[in-house]
């Protein structure tokens, strides 16, 4: 299953009068912008990089550090130790030159790009006030974005608090440049396309790493992610499962009988598609009833054991595992 709290946030047009919001919010939604001074951080050496641009090349390489927030926690530490693994260099899980070479060096493509805001961006539609109760989510037409800087930094695949630290004293209004990640962007609106490249992979969740990486028929790691796995009173379901599909969009349908923190009034409710949807924008089914893998509407969570029982991604993570799936997939909780 999916956790059952959704924050409430009013989205903000200014980042600057947004950082206060964001300070209020819980750390899936990122964290104070102080707490970010760490990303120009460099790693080993002043010349290998620094904590922000290994995060986005290893995001670019398919090792998902999760929300891009300039930091070296554990996240980042894991997809770091699996890249060096899969290239053969020394698993340290710490940034060093040799893998900073290996991602390309200083000549690589640079870690941050331009966008600029669109009147469709600051447009939206947004929903600012999102209920707490998942029943009450049910009263909503959409589970869309609460603000366009919740938009943007899941866009390209960012903490709020990095893309504030980024862009200080910067008014989301048409026309502004903003620096972002240099990451492939996530839309809620571009369904994922199967890959047939990857028609014979394995998908192995790691509930000690709460991790998920996909495997190919080689045995070459495809892919790495970061995962909810499960909770106390649901813990994963550890066996070998197969993927049965896959939903872009999916409608959530809360039943409180599976759900041991439900309230004793709840009734059954279904909740509209959308990015904040309990099952975020992706729904992929396993031949094991009520559980799969799927997307959030809290990116920052992610890696915390708090699901109740589900394999839970970024959205952005789950878009990209939904391309490289199909029926019949191989996918084996351990």
């Amino acid at each position: 299953m999916t956790k059952t709290v959704v924050r409430v946030l009013v989205g903000l047009v200014a980042f600057g009068s947004s950082v206060s919001a964001v300070a209020q919010r819980p750390a899936e939604r990122g964290t104070p912008r102080a707490q970010h001074s760490a990303h120009r951080t460099p790693s080993a050496s002043a010349h290998c990089g620094d904590l922000l641009a290994f995060q986005v090349r290893l995001d670019r390489q398919g090792f998902s550090p999760g929300e891009i927030d300039g930091r070296a926690g554990i996240k980042f530490a894991r997809a770091l130790s699996a890249l060096q693994t899969a290239w053969d260099l020394p698993p340290s899980g710490k940034p060093d030159c040799d893998t900073w070479r290996a991602l390309g060096g200083d000549a690589s493509t640079p870690s941050l790009t331009t966008h600029v805001v669109t009147a469709d961006d600051v447009n939206g539609p947004f929903e600012k006030l999102i209920p707490r109760a998942l029943p009450d989510q049910a009263a909503l037409p959409a589970l869309g974005y609460r603000s366009v800087l919740e938009m943007l930094a899941e866009r390209f695949h960012a903490s709020p608090a990095l893309l504030q630290e980024l862009n200080r004293r910067t008014t989301l209004v048409a026309g502004q440049p903003l620096e972002v990640p240099n990451v492939v962007p996530f839309s809620p609106d571009k369904k994922p396309v199967s890959d047939p490249a990857t028609a014979n992979v394995t998908v192995v969740v790691s509930k000690d790493e709460s991790s998920l990486r996909i495997d190919g028929a080689d045995g070459t790691l495809l892919f790495f992610a970061p995962v909810t796995t499960g909770g106390r009173y649901d813990p994963l379901p550890i066996g070998d499962w197969k993927v049965t599909g896959v939903s872009w969009h999916p409608v959530f349908h809360y039943n409180p009988n599976l759900f041991w923190d439900a309230k004793p009034d709840d009734s059954e409710a279904k909740i509209q598609p959308g990015p904040n949807n309990p099952v975020g924008v992706v729904w992929i089914s396993l031949n094991l009833e009520h559980y799969g893998l799927h997307g959030t509407p809290e990116p920052g969570r992610i890696g915390q054991t708090e699901s109740h029982g589900c394999v839970r991604l970024t959205n952005w993570d789950a878009a990209r595992v939904a391309s490289m799936v199909r029926p019949g997939t191989p996918v084996m909780f351990r």
